[in-house]
């Protein structure tokens, strides 16, 4: 089951993730360093944790998809997001955005080098059951798809007066 099935539509995950790391650098661009360091409202996380998440989402993806094709039936492990996110404010947002597309290019270097039969290949989750590592690349792109679109809705807010 792909939690994000809605954001991914029809689609392609492959083109989807071939372009997040372009788009997010625009948006952090267009955001700055004070906007990036501001919650859209109470509670919420600002673009920089946005990013932190992100970059620790991709080495996740990354492991997960490596253990997807080495083992005959991988169980993925979930994580806590909220428990990681604790320290995102330790982290520098130009750096949580070089490690996402530094790890994003070498996922995709994998990725388009799977073949086709690989993409049935199973995998459990937990939380969320059976599915197939073609599942997972397509979590995985709409999960892209929904934090840039939180980072758009931020990107046209009105800033914070201070």
């Amino acid at each position: 089951m792909n939690p994000y099935a809605r954001q991914l539509g029809s689609r392609d995950p492959l083109k989807v993730v071939a372009t997040t790391a372009r788009h997010l650098e625009q948006l952090s661009v267009a955001l700055g360093p004070v906007r990036l360091e501001e919650p859209p409202a109470p509670g919420k996380w600002s673009p920089h944790e946005i990013l932190c998440h992100l970059a620790d989402c991709e080495l996740v993806f990354s492991y997960r998809i490596r253990q997807a094709l080495a083992e005959p039936h991988h169980v993925i492990q979930p994580f806590d997001q909220e428990l990681w996110a604790a320290n995102y404010s330790g982290y520098d947002p130009q750096a949580a955005m070089m490690t996402f597309s530094c790890v994003r290019q070498w996922n995709l270097m994998l990725l388009r080098s799977i073949s086709p039969d690989l993409m049935s290949k199973p995998v459990t989750h937990p939380e969320r059951g059976q599915m197939t590592l073609r599942t997972l690349i397509e979590t995985m792109a709409g999960h892209d798809l929904n934090h840039l679109a939180q980072l758009e809705a931020i990107a046209v807010q009105v800033p914070i007066s201070r």
